[in-house]
């Protein structure tokens, strides 16, 4: 019995005529603990794509980014990662709550490749892991179903320029996200970011659009 392909896939593969294929990838590829070259390549990345299913059954997917290792792999069915000041939706985080079933993508740009994993997410405002994470909000753990590697083909090469100014760090105080600097907000921010709203100015919408078009490391 298939744990990746159902009715409708298996539809599709008769089709095409590729159920003997997708059955051998299946066979060779799905994964159902992380290994040493899996957990090597997951921890070496600052980003993955996270998807998730909301109340109605709507999937939707989202980008995490860190420092280098922030999703640490820490035992053979399990991995965590850390989750930053956000706009205020918890959407992501509500979804995990609601339904659990998680989607994660890790991909390297500078040398293709990529791996699939499909897990049940808990999230957590424990201490004991908040604290391994300076400024989380919370941490999610990731109980692993199936992983598997996709072939890296249609993967662009990218460089890295820099990372982000807004992942918390030892090193300095983290800045306000930008858009917090929009006087219509101000009267639904927390005291907290409101006061570093007044101290740094207000910005205009259309600034920071342009912030943006024309590629600066502020927004």
């Amino acid at each position: 019995m298939s744990r990746l392909y159902g009715d409708i896939h298996r539809k599709l593969q008769d089709e095409q005529e590729t159920r003997a294929l997708a059955d051998r990838i299946e066979e060779i590829a799905c994964k159902t603990e992380f290994d040493d070259d899996s957990k090597g390549f997951i921890e070496s990345l600052d980003m993955f794509f996270l998807s998730t299913v909301d109340h109605d059954g709507r999937p939707t997917v989202s980008y995490k980014g860190g420092f280098r290792g922030f999703v640490r792999v820490i035992d053979s069915t399990t991995l965590m990662f850390p989750v930053y000041n956000g706009n205020g939706m918890q959407y992501s985080m509500g979804n995990i709550v609601g339904s659990t079933e998680v989607g994660m993508l890790f991909m390297s740009f500078e040398k293709p490749h990529r791996i699939r994993v499909q897990g049940k997410g808990q999230v957590s405002k424990d201490p004991e892991l908040l604290k391994q994470y300076k400024e989380a909000e919370f941490v999610v753990k990731v109980t692993l179903s199936e992983l598997w590697q996709n072939c890296p083909r249609y993967i662009h090469r990218y460089t890295k320029d820099s990372d982000s100014r807004y992942v918390p760090s030892n090193e300095c105080a983290t800045p306000l996200a930008e858009w917090k600097r929009f006087e219509f907000l101000q009267d639904v921010l927390n005291e907290s970011d409101a006061k570093k709203a007044r101290d740094s100015g207000f910005i205009q919408v259309e600034d920071w659009v342009e912030k943006i078009k024309a590629g600066d490391a502020d927004v």
